[in-house]
């Protein structure tokens, strides 16, 4: 961002994601005529930015299946068994970087592996720098969000009901939500 007054190459070296002041979210459309939205309560992360050379970056997240939150207990307790993210039997949900890549001044596309219920597939997201601060503690602090839409069948999350007006229940497109504050490690 041009009126940023931290440059890039300043922004080189280790971070960890804040999970207080991240979100890693999704939405899915339900019974076909509306959205349910929820998050993820527990993760952490770990990044390595290089400002010179966008290319050499890395991410690597690890998000607790069990944690998942839609605010209503009955179906949180069903998305975390088989019929969806199976977590007593796959607690994380990972992602690790395989490739970063400057798409313009204030986007960057990362390309990584997804595995969810043990099931891995390659996954690219935009996602947009919202800048980078100084915090009131004196730790450098970078933010990021983006969207992509994975498809739950992709990793083995089948269940449906069909509707008694045609469709069904849930719809297989998910859209994946991140909002993220790293901060520089000392």
């Amino acid at each position: 961002m041009s009126d940023n007054p931290i440059s890039l190459t300043d922004l080189t070296g280790s971070y960890t994601i804040d999970p207080v002041h991240s979100r890693i979210g999704f939405s899915a459309r339900h019974a076909m005529v509306t959205k349910v939205r929820g998050a993820f309560n527990e993760f952490e992360g770990k990044a390595t930015l290089d400002g010179d050379d966008p290319a050499k970056s890395q991410v690597s997240v690890s998000i607790a299946a069990a944690s998942i939150d839609t605010r209503n207990d009955q179906r949180d307790g069903h998305l975390r068994t088989n019929d969806f993210l199976d977590a007593p039997n796959f607690p994380n949900i990972t992602f690790h970087s395989t490739a970063v890549e400057q798409v313009d001044d204030d986007t960057y596309r990362l390309t990584g592996d997804l595995t969810i219920k043990g099931v891995t597939h390659p996954l690219s997201i935009d996602l947009e720098y919202n800048g980078a601060a100084r915090d009131p503690y004196g730790n450098l602090r970078v933010g990021f969000e983006g969207s992509v839409v994975i498809k739950r069948k992709d990793y083995g999350m089948t269940w449906n009901a069909t509707l008694e007006t045609g469709g069904v229940l849930v719809s297989d497109k998910v859209t994946l939500e991140v909002e993220v504050s790293a901060v520089k490690d000392a």
